[in-house]
């Protein structure tokens, strides 16, 4: 019985030493991705294969080279990568790292807000008409592929640039999940509703048409009249003022952002037992 529950408290501890470290590497990966410390991993486990490789194949010279180049590599490591290594710091004395609160995620949502407000008004008072369509939890990865892949970082530069008269992508809509703009000029199924006003164009036949088949938030800026308007499910609100339009972006967003921490809870519960 004492060696049977040692056997297993030492398998625990295993466990949860192993897990730990992996914990901990994962953590480190999705902090230096995106970041020059990328290209370093790919440099260190190159010198690696050719350290194995010269004691594999006995090649003395080759060996003392990498041999140095590890002995002296965290000196350098340290002075080349100060700037990221002082970041990690910064977000572990913050409790950043192994934490992924939705502190956090209410922040990038807020950021995402700003940048969609920003633009918005921006092309509202110059009348430059838009189509923007915020993914939810169904997916219009599909409608994504009738237009142009951008996938870059949401801002309210790059939205307003993009829809820029006489540009090439400024025709259809930019479809955003999260905080990257997927694509521009796609093609969204117009609504076939008799209820909508003649007096409504295309684009917002378009943001009804995809509200009607998914969950996304889609805005509308007319061209004609420099009005924003907005749809969801299947229901248009229009000639919204920027604090009202930030307020259903914010009301929408952050629900899904708790539907999505009640289904993660959800799951680990399941998991658990």
């Amino acid at each position: 019985m004492l060696d049977g529950g040692f056997d297993l408290l030492q398998l625990l501890r295993i466990g949860v030493d192993i897990a730990l470290v992996w914990y901990i590497l994962y953590k480190l990966i999705m902090l230096i991705r995106g970041t020059k410390a990328i290209q370093l991993l790919k440099g260190i486990a190159v010198v690696l294969a050719v350290w194995l490789l010269s004691i594999v194949l006995e090649l003395q010279t080759i060996q003392w080279i990498t041999n140095q180049a590890i002995r002296w590599g965290l000196i350098v490591i340290i002075i080349l990568f100060q700037p990221e290594l002082r970041r990690a710091l910064e977000q572990l004395g913050r409790g950043n790292i192994f934490g992924r609160g939705s502190r956090s995620e209410e922040e990038i949502i807020e950021q995402n807000i700003d940048a969609i407000i920003q633009s918005c008004v921006y092309m509202a008072k110059r009348r430059i008409g838009a189509l923007i369509s915020i993914e939810r939890e169904t997916g219009i990865g599909d409608y994504a592929e009738t237009g142009i892949p951008i996938g870059g970082k949401l801002t309210h530069q790059l939205l307003t640039n993009i829809f820029t008269p006489n540009t090439p992508l400024h025709d259809g809509a930019v479809i955003i999940k999260s905080e990257e703009i997927v694509a521009a000029a796609c093609y969204l199924p117009l609504s076939e509703s008799p209820f909508i006003s003649k007096e409504l164009g295309t684009r917002h036949r378009a943001a009804m048409g995809i509200s009607e088949v998914t969950d996304a938030l889609t805005i509308v800026v007319s061209e004609e009249t420099g009005n924003i308007s907005c749809t969801k499910n299947g229901e248009l609100h229009r000639e919204l003022e920027a604090e009202e339009l930030r307020t259903m972006l914010k009301d929408n967003l952050s629900l899904n952002l708790k539907t999505s921490e009640k289904k993660s809870w959800k799951w680990r519960g399941k998991k658990n037992g």
